[in-house]
């Protein structure tokens, strides 16, 4: 039987389901982020607008309380990048994922990590990220007084690469900053648990298939994985996107009809729903691509309306007023336009809990 055919509306609205986007819904913050695949977090604040986004009642302290408790962690992960991450898949999936972590220590530094003693720079680092909980740049200086002629950075980097790590809060709560301090992933998140290349795949599909192998590279940062999968792929469901690629999705996970209705949402910076395809496009049209993904690697903000990014916002503040700039990409009708200003003056009452007045400007096709 030929593989069902899935139009771009219906991979959208099953994305957007599977992001807990189409409805807001009542999971705690450890659920909420397994389900989401973890949550990408160069910087602190976003994530707590993302689950404000998914989430039903969703309050500050939720967040900080989970890192706290260990139930969730800020740590490098997926691409090298930091996450939030619970501490159940963190400790599974490190493993699966550490050799993308050693060939970005060789893409990032090349000749100046070559002959680091790995081995030796762990036996340094570990007892003094678990005595001292450093900074990063603490741990440099400690790495470079024991190895005088070796990059620092590098080694740095090497041991971020090598030895699973995390933060220890505050790092990585609303407000702190970047200034973070790490230990061990073992001594703050417990014994490792490794899963397997198969588990951490069906682990993406949950959380954005239907999709392809070249997709679930593009998450992760590995690279030839389709070999290792074969075995796999034969026990998932195939279907074909509307330009007849073949994605594979789990069997029991189901598809949303492309007529659900999408409502607004308000997506912040570096949200994983738009890095974790090869082809973005199910929801972020192409036309828009350079307006979301601007220089040094970063990714704005972005407004959803009818199931795709057709805006990006910022939050300012001056004194003591809160304002949400919405930049729309094309024209909206007024009916629309309401929705976005009450959904954004929501955003902003979360967002400046302090501010006397609060509103949405918009900008662009309005």
């Amino acid at each position: 039987m030929p593989a069902q055919t899935l139009t771009r509306r219906q991979l959208n609205r099953t994305l957007l389901a599977r992001q807990l986007l189409l409805e807001r819904h009542s999971l705690d913050c450890s659920a909420a982020i397994e389900a989401l695949g973890g949550m990408q977090s160069q910087i602190p604040n976003p994530p707590y607008i993302g689950l404000w986004t998914r989430l039903s009642g969703f309050e500050k302290s939720h967040l900080t309380a989970s890192l706290e408790k260990r139930e969730v962690a800020r740590a490098p992960w997926i691409r090298s990048t930091l996450h939030l991450v619970t501490a159940a898949d963190h400790q599974r999936f490190q493993a699966v994922i550490q050799p993308a972590l050693a060939r970005g220590l060789r893409s990032f530094f090349g000749a100046r990590a070559k002959g680091l003693d790995i081995e030796r720079l762990i036996k340094i680092a570990k007892p003094y990220l678990e005595s001292d909980n450093p900074t990063i740049g603490e741990l440099r200086d400690r790495l470079q007084a024991r190895e005088p002629n070796a990059d620092k950075q590098a080694m740095a980097y090497a041991v971020r690469s090598y030895l699973p790590l995390a933060q220890v809060p505050p790092s990585g709560a609303w407000g702190v900053g970047t200034r973070a301090t790490y230990t061990t992933a073992e001594s703050w998140l417990g014994q490792a648990s490794p899963a397997n290349l198969e588990t951490l795949f069906r682990h993406y599909l949950a959380a954005f298939g239907p999709a392809d192998v070249m997709d679930f590279q593009t998450w992760t940062g590995m690279t030839s994985l389709k070999s290792q999968l074969q075995e796999t792929l034969s026990t998932l469901v195939a279907y074909r996107d509307e330009g007849g690629r073949v994605l594979y999705d789990l069997p029991d996970e189901p598809l949303v009809a492309d007529d659900e209705p999408a409502p607004i949402r308000f997506l912040p910076e570096y949200d994983n729903i738009l890095i974790a395809h090869r082809d973005r496009s199910r929801i972020l049209p192409e036309a828009h691509r350079k307006k979301v993904f601007v220089s040094a690697g970063r990714v704005l903000g972005t407004v959803i309306i009818d199931g795709f990014v057709a805006a990006i916002w910022k939050s300012e503040r001056a004194n003591k007023v809160a304002t949400i700039r919405v930049t729309l990409f094309e024209r909206q009708p007024a009916d629309a336009l309401e929705l976005i200003e009450a959904e954004g003056l929501a955003l902003a009452r979360f967002i400046a809990e302090d501010a006397e007045r609060r509103q949405v400007e918009f900008a662009g096709s309005a």
